[in-house]
């Protein structure tokens, strides 16, 4: 399995191993745009692997914070009650970059600026960058993915 992103259409397509396409989804990437750099809230491109699986069995919009459930589950309430907060929802995928000093090691460590795939709010719109570097999936469709995908699987990011 190899996930593609590809940043100028806000699309993720997950193909198989002989190259079929088996889902396409909409997506949101960076509002900073593409990007390497260490805090420059930016989506780094390049090759990744899924490195970590993360939220296995929790309920659909369970709110996750340093990569741990809280126990919360999101509702607009909640979100109305914390405007600013970047929910991170329901699974996540942390990546790491394959390209040592382009999205590994350094200043532009892919992993190390905990950058994910991960779900949003449902009011979050998708196919618009948006995040502040991951890359944001509806809900549904990321436990479709999540559930697809292994540990280990390749991810590429194109802009």
């Amino acid at each position: 399995m190899k996930i593609a992103v590809h940043i100028p259409t806000q699309t993720l397509e997950l193909r198989d191993d002989a190259g079929e396409l088996l889902r396409r989804y909409s997506v949101s990437t960076a509002a900073n745009g593409a990007g390497e750099l260490s805090g420059s809230f930016c989506t780094p491109r390049g090759r990744h692997v899924v490195r970590a699986k993360i939220g296995a069995g929790q309920p659909e919009n369970a709110v996750f914070v340093a990569r741990r459930p809280t126990g919360e589950v999101y509702t607009s309430d909640l979100g109305a009650q914390f405007p600013q907060r970047d929910w991170i929802l329901t699974r996540i995928l942390w990546l790491s970059g394959c390209e040592p000093g382009y999205n590994r090691l350094g200043v532009c460590d892919t992993m190390r600026r905990y950058i994910y795939i991960h779900g949003t709010p449902d009011t979050e719109p998708m196919g618009i960058p948006g995040s502040h570097g991951c890359i944001r999936m509806r809900n549904e469709e990321l436990i479709e993915l999540f559930d697809l995908v292994p540990a280990g699987a390749a991810v590429e990011i194109n802009a």
